[in-house]
């Protein structure tokens, strides 16, 4: 199997989302695997062509020298961190892994499952922003959302 895993990790650039690339990379990633980061963007418009596209599959799988580039990335319409691409970078080159990217548009929750499913993914890595309970029954959980309805087994590391 070794080689074979898809290890995702939900990242939206925020220090939450980096703690769990983080942990994934130092916990789970294992030389040979796809280390495959998902985002998921709010609807947008977008080259109609391609969003038609992209609007119910994603974006392809983008390689780690791709989402480097500021100029690839902002016909995504996203803008990774310069952290979270020097864990990704280091990753790459010390664990000997293939880095991907996969972008979806709508809402976090479905998209993050769908993600799992279609990529497929061996397993999830996902970050908590620790919402209290108020917050949480009002604006919901993506991670309690995805742990209960993925298919995969998932991770949530919490800040």
């Amino acid at each position: 199997m070794e080689g074979d895993r898809r290890v995702g990790v939900a990242v939206d650039f925020s220090a939450c989302s980096r703690e769990a690339l983080k942990w994934a990379v130092d916990n789970i990633v294992r030389d040979g695997d796809h280390l495959i980061l998902v985002t998921v963007l709010p609807e947008g418009h977008y080259e109609e062509g391609e969003m038609q596209l992209w609007g119910t599959t994603g974006s392809p799988l983008i390689p780690l020298n791709e989402f480097s580039e500021p100029t690839i990335m902002k016909k995504y319409g996203v803008k990774p961190d310069p952290e979270t691409l020097d864990i990704a970078n280091t990753a790459a080159r010390q664990k000997e892994i293939m880095v991907l990217m996969k972008i979806y548009w709508g809402d976090a929750r479905d998209k993050i499952c769908e993600a799992i499913d279609n990529i497929p993914l061996s397993c999830l890595v996902i970050g908590n922003r620790g919402l209290g309970k108020l917050k949480r029954a009002i604006m919901g959980s993506v991670s309690n959302y995805v742990v209960n309805s993925a298919s995969c087994p998932v991770t949530v590391v919490k800040s």
